[in-house]
């Protein structure tokens, strides 16, 4: 599905975009192409550690809608990701202990944009996405947001583990989403902490799972078994705040 505003279509505009070192979160490349201005676009790709996906033409003309791409489609940030030592800043600037979501592999826009709006809303000072596997900041993801994005910022990371590590010299926590974990009214949530939710079909991914440090689940009462992850989320961060507000 082509996002509106947010993709670049052809060779010039593509590589001009990686010139003005605007953020693209995605590059597609017809599989096979090999001349020099794909080259060119791809050493830019690579400089800017942009994940590309080498597709057919069938699937470059369906990004495309119809509009000539020259073998090249790239997807651009709705809005430009943050450092992980600003979401530090923040909270440190606040004078409270950190409170990120880190969110892994979601790939529903709109269940992005919604939890970064629930992120703002409930105080939490970033959300951490990994960079493949994961929808980026696209239109959807800011509309979905209803304008939290501009104020919320979100930081795209290569490996979430080695940043929950990072992040765990800082002094954080970690609590992951899990049907099979304990209750999250039984659990100590205060204190500086990362709130992890898994993607919407296979749930937080093993070795992120094994990095956390609490597994939370939310009480059932009805006939199924599950709510959406962006429900869960808010669910599970405002438990959060109400025990950061008891002190």
């Amino acid at each position: 599905m082509r996002e509106e505003g947010y993709t670049l279509v052809g060779r010039n505009p593509v590589m001009e975009a990686f010139r003005a070192k605007k953020t693209i979160d995605r590059l597609f490349v017809q599989d096979g192409l090999k001349d020099g201005p794909i080259l060119s676009i791809l050493r830019e790709a690579k400089k800017q550690d942009t994940v590309v996906d080498f597709v057919k033409k069938s699937r470059l003309d369906e990004i495309s809608g119809g509009e000539v791409h020259q073998g090249v489609i790239a997807y651009l940030a709705a809005f430009s990701y943050a450092e992980l030592p600003e979401l530090l800043s923040i909270a440190k600037e606040k004078g409270e202990a950190p409170f990120f979501f880190l969110l892994d592999g979601i790939e529903d826009p709109h269940n992005l944009g919604a939890m970064i709006r629930t992120a703002n809303l409930c105080g939490a000072h970033g959300v951490i996405i990994p960079k493949r596997r994961a929808v980026g900041l696209t239109a959807t993801v800011a509309r979905s947001s209803a304008g939290a994005l501009n104020y919320t910022k979100v930081c795209k990371v290569t490996n979430l583990v080695q940043t929950m590590d990072e992040l765990k010299k800082e002094g954080m926590w970690f609590v992951c989403a899990d049907m099979a974990g304990e209750s999250m009214y039984k659990l100590n949530l205060k204190g500086p902490i990362g709130l992890v939710m898994g993607s919407e079909g296979d749930g937080v991914s093993r070795l992120v799972k094994e990095n956390c440090d609490m597994q939370a689940s939310i009480p059932m009462k009805g006939d199924i078994d599950s709510l959406n992850v962006s429900v869960a989320c808010g669910v599970l961060a405002y438990e959060i705040v109400r025990q950061r507000m008891m002190g």
